[in-house]
């Protein structure tokens, strides 16, 4: 039986944390930070958990998760 490949597009966006959850980044904080308020750059900046109903897809395309 082959090995299950790593879908990249997946591995670069999402995390598995240690207690089995899905981490994601939020969206909005790569470019026209010019305009956006430090306090909406602040909250940007901590990474977001992905939906319970999501997640079992997302784990599917990580072989680590």
């Amino acid at each position: 039986m082959p090995k299950m490949k790593t879908k990249k597009t997946a591995a670069k966006r999402f995390k598995v944390s240690g207690s089995g959850r899905v981490r994601r980044p939020k969206c909005g904080g790569n470019h026209g930070m010019q305009e956006k308020s430090r306090k909406r750059l602040r909250r940007l900046r901590n990474n977001d958990m992905v939906h319970k109903s999501l997640a079992k897809h997302i784990k599917r395309m990580l072989p680590y998760g």
